[in-house]
């Protein structure tokens, strides 16, 4: 649902011009780079809310859920900070072109409004997942979703009578959305036999809760932010090869990571049963899931290969770009769907499997090396220094998934992640 919201604003500002596509793509890594940081605090806030719902402990839960969203709002605050006064030192990170620049600051202080909204309303369709209510969850998603693309439509064109607002409509039509949707979360978890934000477990300072939390939040945030810095990096790279190479990428880059989302939820899937299995001490049947899901993230990859490719003419049809860059990206999503493979398996274990029995540091490891001694340094170097072609430069950077495979399948054959903690975790007589 989040990666649908991102490809409508692109291809409504597609039909704009060129410039507008390319100037909100600078923008969607810093939007990115937040989603990370939320990225990790679910993670840290699923390990122990898969876990104790399967253990049937509703009031751990409760109280994990006050702790996570206590220091999400306080990070979402600053991301909307930045955002909103200082956008052009933002846009400057990702591109040296002033009509690109110009575009972005204008989306970028507007679309900051809905930062801190998002970064409560993930946590609250995070709780409803790991809580047995995924379906609910992706009912409010698809509704905000929606509304965000009818109201780019009206906004960005002036359709119905309405202001022709161009890039800024499409960030007003996100916050407006944002605020839907986290009203219905707030909503949703107050109702009767719901895991709620409750005011005495927000005051709360409990040290040891606390000590536990990042103790297996930290590595899954280092590796959030090695991987997102990381693949950030790729946008820099390529957004300094041209707006022709800018605007292909933006396209693959939307185009990926909606297909994706196939693969990334499957991940989260099996977090979430995984450790709802090890929280129940079914630990021989959490390992026979872990196997089947492994098994499943290849076929799940493979599909979403080809799905990616069978969108192709789709994706040209409704896009309106140069000749040069109508090439690049050709080229680009043949190599995104080689990529999903990958990026499948890589979900699945890493963000799912290894993280539901607080196996968080693996996927750090494994990012700092793949990424940053391996694809962004040749990146730069075939970029920048050996002036290699757009696609040869593309396919570098996009090899990363693919070379974590070996190493992910022999981690996984190792059993670290097989493990209950809510056996050494929040047992003590009173302590939730």
């Amino acid at each position: 649902m989040l990666a649908l919201v991102s490809a409508s604003d692109a291809l409504m500002l597609g039909k704009l011009t060129q410039d507008s596509l390319s100037a909100v793509s600078p923008v969607s890594q810093v939007t990115f780079v937040e989603n990370l940081v939320l990225a990790a605090m679910t993670i840290g806030l699923s390990i122990f809310a898969a876990q104790y719902w399967g253990k049937k402990d509703i009031a751990a839960v409760e109280r994990i859920f006050a702790y996570v969203m206590k220091v999400t709002v306080a990070v979402s605050i600053l991301f909307f900070a930045a955002g909103f006064c200082v956008p052009g030192l933002l846009m400057r990170i990702f591109t040296n072109e002033a009509v690109l620049i110009d575009g972005g600051v204008t989306y970028l202080r507007t679309v900051s409004l809905s930062f801190i909204l998002t970064g409560i309303s993930q946590i609250y369709l995070c709780i409803l997942k790991n809580t047995g209510r995924a379906a609910r969850a992706s009912l409010i998603s698809s509704a905000g979703v929606i509304l965000n693309i009818a109201l780019n439509a009206l906004l960005i064109f002036g359709l119905l009578g309405l202001p022709r607002l161009g890039i800024a409509g499409a960030a007003l039509a996100t916050v407006i959305a944002r605020v839907v949707e986290t009203g219905w979360c707030v909503f949703e978890t107050s109702r009767k036999n719901r895991a709620n934000l409750r005011l005495s477990c927000i005051l709360h300072n409990d040290k040891r809760l606390r000590s536990d939390f990042w103790h297996y939040t930290t590595p899954a945030l280092g590796n959030e932010i090695v991987w997102g810095v990381g693949f950030t990096m790729y946008s820099v790279i390529i957004g300094h090869l041209g707006s022709d190479a800018v605007a292909a990428n933006s396209i693959s880059s939307i185009v990926k990571n909606l297909v994706a989302c196939f693969c990334l939820g499957l991940g989260s899937g099996a977090g979430i049963i995984v450790g709802n299995e090890l929280g129940a001490g079914r630990l021989e049947m959490a390992t026979e899931y872990g196997g089947r899901l492994c098994r499943q993230s290849v076929l799940c990859g493979a599909a979403s290969g080809a799905v990616l490719l069978a969108l192709s003419p789709l994706i040209f049809a409704v896009t309106d770009l140069s000749g040069t860059a109508d090439k690049y990206l050709e080229w680009m999503l043949v190599m995104c769907s080689c990529y999903m493979v990958g990026k499948s398996v890589n979900s699945t274990t890493i963000a799912g499997i290894f993280c539901a029995g607080g196996d968080s540091k693996f996927g750090l490891l494994c990012d700092a090396v793949t990424m940053w001694c391996i694809t962004v340094p040749l990146g730069m170097l075939t970029a920048f220094v050996l002036k290699w072609p757009v696609l040869a430069v593309y396919m570098i950077v996009n090899l990363d998934e693919m070379i974590k495979l070996p190493a992910v399948y022999r981690h996984y054959k190792r059993y670290k992640w097989v493990k209950d903690l809510t056996v050494d975790h929040f047992h003590e007589e009173g302590l939730l």
